[in-house]
């Protein structure tokens, strides 16, 4: 074990242990809601909180917002983001976080926009590339993710970077 010092930011569980259930025991403990917005996901990281026992004490709810008329007239994502940065931007994803957190009165927000691809792409925003993003009270942030060409590769890699990302902020990492 002299090797986990290294790695031990990367590290969420031992043996059988799942992202999806060690986030939801990080939640409970720490007595969180949270909600999701997903777009380039198209539920799976909502499917994937769900699929664990209790998560109804923690997960509030999700939306799939999955083109730019859902994500304004559902999730209140702005026109002028959506023309400006387009919906693939890290504007677009912090807003949709920000929001689906207001919306479903969670602690947490997290959203998923992004081209999984296989077609979609341009020079500008080639397949693969997804922003996943965080909000709650006091902040909001995104990350931009660069990954494949293969689309259910891209929706499963996208959903659990975003939970991983969520451990890291539930451990304070």
């Amino acid at each position: 074990m002299k090797a986990l010092p290294l790695i031990e930011d990367y590290v969420y569980g031992y043996n059988s242990e799942v992202i999806e259930e060690v986030v939801g025991k990080l939640l409970k403990i720490q007595n969180k809601s949270l909600s999701v917005a997903e777009s380039c996901t198209g539920g799976y990281v909502s499917q994937l909180i769900t699929q664990v026992p209790g998560s109804s004490t923690y997960y509030q709810g999700g939306i799939v917002t999955y083109n730019n008329t859902v994500k304004h007239e559902l999730l209140g994502v702005t026109t002028d983001i959506l023309l400006q940065y387009g919906a693939v931007s890290q504007e677009a994803a912090m807003e949709m976080a920000r929001n689906v957190h207001i919306k479903f009165k969670a602690d947490i927000g997290l959203a998923t926009t992004g081209i999984a691809g296989p077609g979609g792409g341009s020079t500008e925003h080639p397949v693969g590339i997804v922003w996943i993003a965080y909000a709650d009270k006091e902040r909001c942030y995104a990350k931009k993710l660069q990954l494949t060409n293969n689309r259910l590769y891209n929706i499963q890699l996208t959903a659990y970077h975003l939970l991983d990302l969520l451990r890291k902020e539930l451990e304070n990492i």
